[in-house]
């Protein structure tokens, strides 16, 4: 399901298998009333909070064991090597005129698409401070969540393309998948690497629709309530040259993987000096007339 005509899937060998280890996770807390986040943060700290969260210590698989069997049709989220030429993905320049561009293509390949839209490009560190973005910096996200709802994920097509292009796919019938790209800038990522959660372990009473607003608009992201039926993956050691293709939210609605829970977590034997965990991640529309 996940090979691309030039760009191989991944393959164990990268890294020798590390097995399941057991992290900790922040979920939500179901409550009566619909929890709020603000953010984004810009100065890489969590921001503002009304939700109530619990931890849990869960399962994590390697996600390598299972790499060549992964669809994003199924667990969510899929494993691939995927070499990129830009250097410095620092380079705001480098990054809008080269990297997005090799996105858009590799996707193009991997869903045979029309289109790839690319409407967000954003880093994190987990240095204290946050890696640097044109609007501010960003940490690592650590509340399990999925990005997108039933309710935000076609009013954020409607926002990208317009109401009148939104209007005209869904009634042709074409399929728009929002589908995220992870990489990290430096690797091995030895410390919060990012957890995905098996979407077809997830029920959908699980999903929390949560109210987040940023300074021009109210959106709605959906955090994760914790159940032990949820089956938990990461990849270890992960390089520059992987991606992990992550959907945040599908027009189809047929039984198919539709929204992936994910989170930052922290390596339980990751010593004080490991490097920071650096990564770009890119938010994408894939349209398929």
């Amino acid at each position: 399901m996940n090979q691309i005509s030039s760009t191989p899937s991944l393959i164990a060998s990268v890294s020798q298998s590390h097995g399941d280890i057991r992290g900790v996770l922040s979920f939500a807390r179901p409550r009566k009333a619909k929890p709020v986040v603000h953010g984004p943060a810009s100065n890489g700290v969590e921001p503002e909070q009304q939700i109530e969260l619990d931890e849990h210590t869960v399962s994590i698989g390697d996600m390598r064991e299972i790499a060549d069997t992964l669809s994003i049709d199924r667990e969510g989220f899929e494993l691939l090597r995927h070499t990129t030429a830009v250097d410095d993905l620092y380079d705001d320049g480098a990054v809008d005129t080269r990297y997005l561009p090799q996105i858009e293509a590799l996707l193009r390949r991997r869903f045979d698409a029309d289109r790839v839209v690319v409407f967000d490009a954003t880093r994190r560190s987990d240095d204290g401070e946050g890696a640097a973005n044109r609007d501010g910096r960003r940490g690592p996200a650590r509340r399990a969540h999925v990005d997108y709802t039933e309710k935000s994920g076609p009013r954020r097509v409607a926002d990208i393309l317009g109401v009148a292009e939104a209007e005209r796919l869904a009634a042709s019938g074409a399929r728009v998948i929002q589908v995220n790209v992870w990489r990290p800038i430096r690797g091995p990522v030895l410390r919060a690497p990012l957890a995905l959660s098996d979407a077809s372990s997830v029920r959908p009473d699980d999903l929390i629709a949560t109210d987040r607003v940023t300074a021009d608009r109210v959106g709605e992201i959906y955090h994760l309530a914790h159940a032990p039926s949820q089956r938990w993956y990461y990849a270890p050691r992960m390089t520059r040259d992987e991606v992990i293709l992550i959907k945040g939210w599908d027009s189809l609605d047929d039984g198919r993987a539709k929204f992936t829970p994910h989170s930052a977590f922290e390596l339980p034997d990751a010593g004080h000096t490991a490097p920071p965990r650096e990564s770009i991640e890119v938010r994408t529309l894939v349209i398929i007339e």
